[in-house]
This record gives structure tokens, sequence and C-alpha cells, in this order.
């Protein structure tokens, strides 16, 4: 059977509450073949020797890096949206990461959305760093919606070298996540796999418990010899033990490895 090209890795904030080094301890147990680390309020997730150092221990490779774009991390690596992109990039260099996750800006960031597109094809130019622009969501509220994302929520709309799908945002957005991928074709460089119910919210499901087509996408990527990462991005918030994570990610990983080589043993 040939084997699937594609990487499967652990979103740090898949493991939450728990911490940044939890994840490089469970990612290494239960195989995955590396992380992603999401850039938060964890003081380890912003201290590049600290991950290196973890890193090592563990065995396990550093694949991406999430610039710190969420609300909660407004502050963290500076207020500035460029100076956290830069030091995103620097810290996929040392650490030997080939992905910088981004996402777009918010439409209150005026100055940050106007150049945003011209500004992130500037910075992939100076590094063989891939910054992959990840696609959101309109923010909805009973029967109100926001678009708070711009130039767009939906990322295929401009010009990008490279792109995230998330399949809970495609699920949040209402959007036909296939059809959205085969809009990012060969630009799709990086995957954030999670399930969700298209209820409004960003569910981040472990992928097969919602109404997502996870395993289709999956097949169809390794059929085409993608070589990208698949990230495993899910909420455990409501796990009750450790151990209840920890089945959650092993149950995620099977699901990713077998949807993979479904495809790939096609190709034998």
């Amino acid at each position: 059977m040939r084997v699937p090209e594609a990487k499967v890795a652990l979103s740090t904030a898949s493991v939450y509450p728990e911490s940044t080094a939890t994840a490089f301890e469970i990612a290494a147990r239960l195989g995955y073949d590396g992380v992603e680390v999401m850039v938060w309020t964890d003081p380890v997730s912003q201290d590049v020797d600290a991950l290196r150092r973890l890193s090592d221990y563990h065995g396990i490779p550093i694949l991406a890096v999430h610039a710190p774009c969420l609300l909660i991390t407004q502050r963290v690596w500076s207020t500035d949206p460029w100076v956290k992109l830069t030091r995103a990039k620097a810290a996929a260099e040392r650490l030997g990461a080939s992905t910088v996750v981004v996402h777009p800006p918010f439409r209150w960031q005026r100055g940050y959305a106007r150049d945003f597109v011209r500004g992130v094809w500037r910075m992939a130019n100076e590094t063989d760093v891939r910054f992959a622009v990840e696609n959101m969501y309109p923010w909805r509220y009973r029967d109100r919606e926001m678009l708070a994302y711009a130039p767009d929520w939906d990322v295929t709309k401009d010009d990008y070298r490279h792109f995230t799908m998330d399949l809970s945002h495609a699920a949040t957005s209402r959007t036909a996540t296939l059809q959205m991928a085969d809009r990012m074709g060969e630009r799709l460089a990086h995957v954030h796999l999670g399930d969700g119910t298209g209820s409004g919210k960003d569910e981040h499901l472990v992928p097969g418990r919602g109404n997502q087509p996870c395993g289709d996408l999956l097949e169809s990527l390794a059929a085409r010899g993608f070589d990208g990462h698949v990230v495993v991005e899910v909420n455990t918030r409501r796990a009750m033990s450790a151990a209840e994570r920890e089945g959650d990610l092993a149950e995620a990983l099977a699901f990713t490895r077998l949807h993979l080589a479904a495809a790939a043993s096609v190709g034998r």
C-alpha cells in the first residue's frame, strides 16, 4: 500500500485547558507525526527555546506555528499584527516548521486589513515558510449576523499563495466544504481537521461526530498526493478526565489515518 504523504499533527489547542507541554506529551504517546503550536496565553507557547526543548525531549517535530490572531491573544507578541507575523515567521524558521497559520484581520484592524493581502505576499517572498491563510466565518447571535473579518471570512475571494482549510469554520459559516476546497485548489497547503454541525458555533468536534465531509476531504487530498499537514484541532474542554481527553485525540488520529490510507491504497 502506498503510504500517505500528508503528516498528521496535533494542535496544542486541542488539549486546552491543559498546557502546551501536555500536548507534546500526548502527541508523542499517541503517535502523531508532530504538533502545531497555537501561540496564545500559555507562556511556553510564546517561548521558542522552551518549545525547542519540548520538541527535542519528546521527539516530536513542530510542523506549524499558529500566529496569535485570536481575540484573547491581542496582546501576545505585541499589539501590532505585523510584528506578530514577523515573530511567527522567525519562530517557524528557528523551530523547523514549514507553515505559519494566520487568520484574516478583524474588520476593526483597518490599516492591517487594507494591506493584508499585499503584506502576506511580501512576507511569503522573504522566506521558505508558507503563510497559510485560514477560512473563518460570520459571527452570529440569534438571527443577527456580523461580518467580523476583512477583506473577507471566505479567504478564497482573495489572492493568497497558500490556504488553511478549517472544516469546523466551514460548518460554522455553512459553506459547502468540498467546493471551498476545490476553489483553494493547489494552494490548499494545510488542513485543520475538526467537525461541526452548522449550528452557528465554532464547535471543533472530533471528526465523525458532526456532518462535515471530513473523510471525503481526506480521501480526496490523499488521492491527489497532498503533502501538506493535516492538523487535528478539536475541542476537548468538556472531557471529564485526562483519559477521556486522550481517548478523543486517539479517536481523531485513527479517523485521520484511516481515511488518508483508504485513498492511498487505491494507488498501490
